[in-house]
């Protein structure tokens, strides 16, 4: 068995090489560690997101009735308690934004209602959190360690999210942002329609509209799956979390983390679920991520973005930006003027949730009930 070569002879004999040489031999180095499978998978996965749009904007005016006349979505209200109740049946919450966009695009709900049902879909997807922590209730954790983590990420993006509303329907009404638009290109909306029309095109001949919205949807499922798979392995040492032990003590520093952590994953499950298993492990406490978690709600659009991008919908890049930029303004506030006063009432209602059973049952209810409450409202 051969010892692995040292590290610093190899680079010693690389400074001995010509220039071209050491540059060849750093590419090689370099392409050995492409993970091409993950490049694969996130190629597919585009692949699938961009076919599922395209199917669920088809199928969206198929499913008209449906929205209007069974669930009665008439109003932004409506549209609220929807998206909510839409993102606990699919478990996330980027699927149902893309189907609000979808919605919006067929004329199924207006701007104001595509908005506020973009925003129920993210209150929706924090539950996800919550649930993690319960798996890890069921394995035998803390209950309040394991809880207090997602407990924290519905607290701050309730808080966050229903400010954010009021923004939110400001900056709709007033215009502020109509101007503001990022077109696809005609290039890149020409390769798009004449790659995936014709797909569509095949589906729809033998499936009514409602059936082409609804495999669209199980296909955004599975591409968001994929594109989970195609991020890279974090693996966190102690050694790690100790060199950096001081920043997680800084707001604006878990900010920019959580925004940053968020933009590349384009999951906020993905970047708050990660919090759990930190938490449990000691690495951070609950205090030091509510800024992390403010960070994660504003990138989180980030593949809502793109879709409305894609859909090459001017209003609905508006719709998207303004839950952006409300979120984003509501979240600098915070930080800005009465951070401590904010961190110090979402603990104490985090604890006051977990102080008892009755207290955890009641809040459970009230999570199931409230979004229905608001789709008959």
């Amino acid at each position: 068995m051969h010892d692995p070569p040292n590290v610093e002879v190899v680079a010693n004999e690389d400074r001995a090489l010509p220039a071209w040489r050491r540059l060849a031999a750093t590419t090689r180095r370099l392409w050995g560690r492409i993970h091409w499978g993950k490049i694969a998978l996130f190629i597919v996965s585009l692949f699938l997101f961009i076919l599922a749009l395209t199917l669920m904007k088809d199928g969206a005016r198929g499913l008209a009735p449906l929205v209007r006349d069974s669930f009665r979505v008439t109003n932004p209200v409506n549209s609220l308690g929807f998206g909510w109740l839409f993102a606990y049946v699919v478990m996330s919450g980027s699927p149902v934004a893309a189907a609000a966009l979808t919605f919006f695009d067929a004329g199924v709900i207006n701007q104001l209602e595509t908005f506020t049902m973009i925003t129920g879909s993210r209150m929706g997807a924090s539950f996800i959190v919550l649930f993690i922590g319960f798996i890890y209730v069921l394995r035998g954790r803390n209950r309040v360690t394991s809880l207090s983590m997602g407990l924290t990420s519905l607290t701050v993006t309730w808080t966050t999210y229903l400010a954010g509303l009021v923004v939110g329907v400001i900056i709709l009404q007033t215009g502020m942002l109509d101007g503001v638009q990022l077109q696809t290109g005609a290039v890149l909306s020409s390769v798009v329609d004449r790659i995936f029309d014709p797909i569509a095109g095949f589906l729809a001949s033998f499936l009514p509209g409602w059936a082409l919205f609804i495999v669209g949807m199980g296909i955004i499922l599975a591409s968001f799956n994929l594109f989970d798979r195609c991020l890279p392995d974090m693996a966190i040492k102690e050694s790690q979390v100790g060199r950096v032990s001081r920043l997680v003590y800084r707001p604006w520093v878990m900010f920019l983390l959580g925004a940053g952590v968020t933009t590349i994953s384009m999951s906020v499950s993905v970047s708050l679920g990660i919090l759990v298993p930190l938490s449990n492990r000691g690495f951070i406490r609950r205090e030091n991520v509510i800024p992390y978690i403010m960070g994660a709600n504003i990138t989180t659009f980030v593949d809502t973005l793109l879709a409305a991008v894609l859909l090459d919908n001017p209003a609905a890049f508006t719709v998207v930006l303004t839950e952006m930029m409300s979120i984003a303004v509501v979240s600098l506030v915070i930080l800005a003027l009465f951070y401590q006063r904010f961190e110090r009432n979402s603990l104490r209602l985090v604890a006051a949730i977990t102080a008892s059973n009755r207290n955890l049952a009641v809040f459970m209810v009230v999570l199931f009930v409230t979004p229905i409450i608001l789709l008959l409202l």
